[in-house]
């Protein structure tokens, strides 16, 4: 995706600090160690509608810049205005979604993923031009 080696090497560094590991552990694993069955069948999950912990945990790993809601301005008044993304983070998100295609389902499927979630995501119209256009040579 042409992501800089740099952001790759850097990219979900936040699941390793105190905040989120125990949380992420807890959420994706059962004490005896095997998988915990949190996802739909598209490889998604709702964090809103998960444990306190976990709650926390992503919301602080949700301000990393290849997350969506980190460029989502909140309102005073609760309203929500979605700022473009810059392509460099459009490019590691798309990356994101590939490598978590194939950690789930074994398949790179990001654009089968994105047709599926899409609507449950708010980017600038801006973002999703960059996003569609991007996300064509995947599939």
């Amino acid at each position: 995706m042409g992501v800089p080696l740099w952001i790759g090497i850097v990219h979900d560094w936040t699941k390793y600090l105190p905040i989120e590991w125990g949380a992420y552990v807890r959420q994706f694993f059962n004490s005896d160690g095997t998988d915990r069955k949190v996802r739909d069948s598209t490889g998604a999950y709702d964090p809103a509608k998960q444990e306190e912990e976990f709650r926390i945990a992503w919301t602080h790993h949700e301000r990393l810049k290849h997350h969506w809601q980190a460029w989502v301005c909140i309102g005073d008044r609760g309203t929500l205005e979605p700022i473009p993304i810059p392509e460099v983070y459009v490019r590691e998100m798309i990356a994101d979604w590939i490598g978590a295609g194939i950690a789930y389902s074994g398949k790179a499927n990001p654009i089968g993923w994105y047709e599926a979630n899409k609507d449950k995501m708010i980017f600038h119209p801006q973002t999703t031009i960059l996003i569609e256009t991007l996300i064509k040579p995947c599939g």
